[in-house]
């Protein structure tokens, strides 16, 4: 179905982004391209729909074919009806303001007839689990329902090979879970050809025929036992098996359970629960509202933060953690109640103050990115933040590394775009310090980084919250987990007991493990010349 002989692309007169690429991939096969923040994924995606090199310009060598057809002389248009591709923000590809005319958009493209395409819309609503949402306007949507309207609007097209570029990174888990069961039986009962970028391999890993795995440039293709142990891809059922010798390397949490039955495991010392905050409440909700239209999105919401601690707020998409965020800044509406960061409403002051009180990191950092070059960004935060030169560009490279300062930001990967706003954030430390689903695009060593960062940050006093959908990071970071349900708090704990006792909301060690309170590799003993 998909064959690449090769091929390498250089972007305008930069250094190559893959070099010397050999990629046969069958019909019906579902294949995860893995790899680090900036490797090349979403330029190996691209050149399967022939937006590389005939939108974005560049360089290709060597040979692209989808189902016989040459992506040298096919333009993008004319794969329409091969290749359906959903991007990394799929609010950007939307072309209609309605869910239900988003989905028909591109059958009436290819002139359905209207009989055809109203049943097509009603399998695909319920293919992806969005009939309640056909008649709401995209804008009005969360995230992670953007990403499913976004999916099923090109299953409606009827491709043969479907393209996605980390398309649960804004899910929660239950979410992600009903896409790529969807995607997962499009393979299996109707023979679709996949190909997917993810960095959360946790959740697509057992679903894989194959992993491509993009470094340098250059890609390994084979399965996933062959390509993930021993590597920062690897999810932790992987590094779990790797470190007891499990083999052959179970995938899957339920075959990974039925080995650890078998296996004398032991925890690292005791297991208590989140330490007790170390500072002060810095701030303080009370009563807090958001209405959008006619929607309550956040009701009358209480919520303390006090310094030294990190929060993950978690919830389904749509329970009201990004408007929530955005009320305690002081940005966003707020239709009711009070926020009091040590004296002051960030709603109240001046920006320049605002900042040093909450700082907020958003989902889609695109719009916070308006100058021609990193080092632009970098030099204009530097000085309205008032500090000394370099200061951001430094932060910068503690995230992700090999950024060119003379990159232009929207050429930038999501997860370079995220990293940079953060250290733009981060110039001039907030108080408190709000990031939205901050993973996305993020690989496992950036995210390593992130944690560490939060870290200190929190030890020197600041408050961090973060929303997030992704339960690994939230064992590995939180102290505390505030859940929300329908614009409410319904649930506000311990990071241990609140990720353990939820069968949706709980890390791969802690599924293992149960009914055990162990949820990370380092809760675990296993074996003195064995790093988890």
């Amino acid at each position: 179905m998909i064959e690449l002989a090769a091929v390498g692309v250089r972007h305008h007169a930069g250094p190559s982004v893959l070099r010397d690429v050999d990629l046969h991939v069958e019909e019906g096969e579902l294949v995860v391209v893995a790899g680090a923040t900036g490797a090349g994924k979403s330029t190996l995606l691209r050149l399967l729909n022939g937006s590389v090199p005939h939108s974005t310009g560049g360089h290709v060598t060597g040979e692209v074919r989808v189902a016989g057809r040459s992506l040298r002389t096919t333009h993008p248009r004319d794969m329409a009806d091969l290749v359906g591709s959903v991007g990394q923000n799929p609010a950007h590809g939307f072309v209609t303001a309605y869910v239900e005319s988003e989905l028909a958009f591109g059958m009436e493209q290819q002139g359905v007839a209207p009989a055809a395409m109203r049943r097509r819309v009603e399998e695909t609503l319920d293919l992806v689990g969005i009939a309640d949402l056909r008649d709401r306007r995209l804008d009005t949507l969360s995230a992670g329902q953007q990403q499913r309207v976004a999916v099923g609007a090109v299953l409606t097209a009827g491709p043969r090979v479907l393209v996605l570029d980390e398309p649960t990174s804004a899910l929660d888990p239950v979410g992600a879970e009903e896409v790529l069961a969807t995607l997962a039986r499009l393979v299996h009962d109707v023979g679709l050809t996949v190909v997917l970028a993810e960095h959360r391999l946790e959740r697509v890993v057992q679903l894989a025929d194959r992993v491509v795995h993009v470094r340098e440039g250059r890609v390994t293709a084979g399965t996933p036992q062959e390509i993930l142990p021993g590597t920062a891809l690897a999810p932790p059922v992987v590094r779990l098996a790797t470190a007891l010798g499990w083999s052959p390397v179970p995938l899957s949490v339920r075959d990974a359970r039925r080995r650890a039955a078998m296996a004398v495991i032991e925890p690292v010392g005791a297991l208590g629960g989140a330490p007790a905050p170390a500072g002060p409440v810095l701030l303080r909700s009370r009563g807090t509202s958001v209405r959008h239209g006619r929607v309550d999105a956040v009701r009358s919401v209480d919520l303390d933060l006090a310094g030294g601690e990190v929060v993950a707020l978690m919830g389904r998409n749509g329970s009201g953690k990004s408007s929530l965020l955005w009320a305690l800044r002081g940005i966003g509406p707020r239709h009711a109640g009070t926020v009091d960061v040590r004296g002051q409403d960030p709603r109240d002051v001046a920006p320049t103050i605002a900042r040093r009180l909450v700082g907020l990191v958003p989902q889609d950092v695109t719009d916070l990115l308006y100058l021609e070059t990193v080092a632009d960004e970098c030099a204009t935060s530097d000085r309205d933040a008032g500090v000394s030169a370099g200061t951001t560009a430094a932060l910068l490279r503690t995230l992700v590394d090999d950024v060119d300062g003379a990159t232009h930001p929207r050429d930038l990967s999501e997860g370079q775009r995220l990293a940079l706003v953060l250290a733009l954030t981060l110039a001039a430390p907030p108080r408190v310090l709000l990031l939205d689903e901050p993973t996305r695009g993020l690989d496992h060593d950036a995210k390593t980084s992130l944690v560490a960062r939060l870290r200190d940050l929190a030890r020197d006093g600041t408050a961090v919250v973060v929303a997030t959908h992704d339960v690994e990071l939230a064992a590995d970071l939180a102290d505390r987990v505030v859940l929300m349900a329908q614009g409410e708090i319904v649930a506000d704990g311990p990071a241990r007991a609140m990720l353990t006792g939820s069968p949706g909301f709980a890390p791969q060690i802690a599924r293992i493990m149960a009914p055990r309170p162990w949820m990370r590799l380092a809760d675990l003993y296993l074996g003195a010349d064995q790093a988890p």
